[in-house]
């Protein structure tokens, strides 16, 4: 599992246009739309405090291009993505597995170990942080490897409902 949020998304797509390297760890990655809280102990070691999803939306400029080119497999994070995100999805045979806001205790717990991280010069909450993972979860299947978006389910009776009132 990976972390990568808009400076992640925003850097390796200019390196893939510069030609330059870009972490061989995003092909055919399952990224977390989270800036986790880290504290490096005294032995160097890095462990997760909190990690709590972001607002997937923020990346719906980027994420289709860079589901495309890394081969993405799978995106968590929360809030949903756009119609673009989920017609490159269905291209790739993504998903979108929803988290839910406010646990980012609980969902740290999941992340089992830190296993590395490039671009830390990005900050901590927007380096590519590199974790395993034990019991990440719970999770919602959102929109499926198809495009099925269960955002959009919602929209459509809503707005079937209102239109009858």
């Amino acid at each position: 599992m990976y972390t990568g949020r808009d400076e992640v998304h925003i850097r390796a797509l200019e390196h893939l246009d510069e030609g330059k390297d870009v972490p061989d760890c995003l092909n055919g990655a399952a990224l977390y739309h989270c800036g986790p809280i880290m504290k490096q102990d005294d032995d160097g070691k890095w462990s997760v405090v909190a990690a709590g999803p972001t607002t997937s939306a923020r990346m719906n400029a980027l994420e289709p291009r860079f589901i495309r080119e890394f081969k993405i497999r799978a995106i968590i994070g929360k809030g949903g993505m756009s119609k673009e995100v989920a017609e490159a999805m269905k291209e790739v045979g993504c998903v979108y597995l929803a988290a839910t806001g406010g646990v980012a205790v609980s969902y740290a717990e999941g992340l089992s170990k830190v296993t590395g991280c490039d671009w830390l010069d990005l900050g901590m909450p927007e380096a590519l942080w590199h974790f395993q993972t034990s019991s990440l979860g719970p999770l919602v299947v959102a929109i499926d490897s198809e495009g099925n978006s269960l955002y959009e389910t919602v929209r459509q009776k809503v707005a079937e409902n209102l239109s009858k009132q």
